[in-house]
């Protein structure tokens, strides 16, 4: 007979019906991907600019080329693929459990997994758009371009990124919002809490149950019910999913 790794957590999942997460770059960590604000993180490395510079507004506009060479480098992995986090919120979707997914990760991951009630807070790599025209491309363009990423009608491409400067689409902030304000479950995992406005949208949440899920502590343990620190891969992947 098998043992339950998380049965608490196994308990809450059984019991809810509209579960909400909310994740951050420490879900594609296992699959690949670089954080943040880890002691490996892009932050932690050295480049001729701070990264939080480098992806800001207006360092696009004044040096593109040089935003370009960085995002293609660090933000754009095209042969990552999902890990058992992300499937198993798509598996908890797909049986009626989990009715949105809200992330400020831009790597389309909970898509490929097969989620598609996603608020993606910051973008996505995945879609592109011309400065000038706004004709959308996708993220091969990009990959594929050399130097700056051009329309055919001559102007800039720029990722359909939120970048530092620039408000977050107030379509999403309201779609994640109600969801996040009628959920009965609230997931967080694999984020520090500490990018705003994003992190702020947690304190929509009026339901029965929060669990947070990551390695380190952050500002909202104390509201959680349920904190574990082990690899959301690991620990979402153990669960069993119920219709």
């Amino acid at each position: 007979m098998s043992t339950i790794a998380y049965p608490k957590l196994q308990e809450i999942i059984d019991q809810s019906i509209r579960i909400v997460f909310f994740g951050g770059a420490g879900v594609s960590t296992e699959s690949g991907l670089p954080d943040f604000r880890s002691q490996a993180g892009l932050y932690s490395q050295t480049y001729d600019y701070p990264p939080e510079t480098i992806l800001s507004y207006s360092f696009f506009v004044a040096h593109t080329e040089e935003f370009y060479r960085f995002y293609k480098a660090k933000l754009i992995c095209p042969g990552v693929k999902p890990n058992a986090a992300h499937y198993a919120l798509s598996q908890m979707e797909e049986a009626g459990k989990l009715i949105a997914v809200a992330t400020q990760n831009i790597d389309g991951l909970h898509q490929m997994a097969g989620s598609r009630a996603v608020y993606e807070l910051h973008g996505s790599v995945h879609r592109n758009i011309c400065v000038t025209c706004k004709q959308m491309f996708s993220m091969e363009i990009v990959i594929n371009s050399e130097g700056i990423p051009r329309c055919p009608c001559g102007g800039i491409i720029k990722p359909d990124v939120v970048l530092y400067e620039e408000p977050l689409n107030q379509e999403t902030i309201a779609g994640a919002v109600s969801a996040i304000s009628t959920a009965d479950t609230l997931i967080v995992g694999g984020t520090s809490l500490n990018v705003y406005p994003a992190a702020g949208l947690i304190k929509y949440f009026d339901g029965a149950h929060m669990v947070l899920i990551n390695k380190e502590q952050t500002s909202a343990d104390c509201h959680a019910e349920l904190v574990i620190r082990d690899p959301i891969g690991h620990v979402l992947g153990s669960l069993t999913i119920i219709k």
